[in-house]
């Protein structure tokens, strides 16, 4: 099976599988946090892993914002979507734009970095974006503490003439590790035929303690805000962090 395909041959899905209009009621926590740690205003904000910009799209007039994903395909979204908004290639673990911004935004794509290490690159990253006082804001899917086990979710939409079908498998193969595994069963129906593509997708996943100090690590004062975003109720938590003393430009 291959991996990540969302993110590559089969990006073209990835409006139906999870529109702009989805990501409203979660965009106002992260406008409420922004006004509330920086004040009335439109900020200067970078966000690592934009993916398809449909966060984002829902932010555009609260900030100013430059956008980097590692996805190319995922990037033309992003574009056609967010056409204010300057975008970059890149891999937030090692992406270094010489440019410091008031906030810096993480949305779920974190949740693709597997090891400790992979997150401390990207806090180092971060702080190396943020002016001192600058905040970064971030949610992976899952913490250890609301991984509920196995699901499953199911979910159908249409576009025109065409009928979009996904299911989505989560498991944990190995709770001793850091890791857990998704995989999609994408059904397209259009044209009187129906086409079939699997994806397989593997996510980190740690106990938020272990955010907490990363992030404290990396130089931010960290607070944890409830985050209750979930169709399925799974409990969730912001993370903010306000980076303290001189910032880390140029790291």
């Amino acid at each position: 099976m291959k991996f990540n395909r969302l993110y590559n041959d089969l990006v073209h899905l990835w409006p139906l599988l999870d529109p702009p209009e989805d990501y409203a009621f979660e965009a106002d926590f992260w406008r409420q946090t922004i006004r509330e740690k920086l004040g009335p205003g439109r900020r200067r904000a970078l966000e690592l892993g934009v993916g398809g910009g449909h966060l984002l799209s829902n932010l555009t007039g609260d900030v100013e914002a430059t956008a980097v994903d590692i996805s190319e395909g995922m990037l033309a979204h992003s574009m056609r979507l967010n056409p204010g908004v300057k975008h970059l290639l890149g891999d937030m673990r090692s992406v270094r734009l010489g440019r410091a911004f008031e906030a810096v935004f993480i949305h779920d794509a974190i949740s693709y970095m597997l090891t400790e290490d992979d997150l401390r690159a990207v806090f180092a990253t971060a702080a190396a974006h943020l002016e001192p006082g600058g905040i970064i804001i971030t949610v992976p899917d899952y913490f250890r503490e609301t991984f509920k086990g196995t699901s499953v979710q199911s979910q159908t939409r249409t576009a025109g003439a065409k009928e979009f079908t996904y299911v989505q498998y989560v498991t944990d193969l190995d709770p001793t590790d850091t890791v857990i595994e998704t995989v999609f069963v994408y059904l397209i129906k259009e044209d009187g035929q129906i086409q079939v593509e699997t994806d397989h997708h593997v996510t980190g996943i740690f106990p938020l303690s272990t955010w907490q100090d990363l992030l404290a690590q990396a130089g931010f004062e960290v607070e944890t805000r409830p985050y209750p975003v979930y169709d399925d109720d799974l409990d969730g938590f912001l993370l903010v962090g306000k980076l303290k003393g001189e910032g880390r430009r140029g790291e």
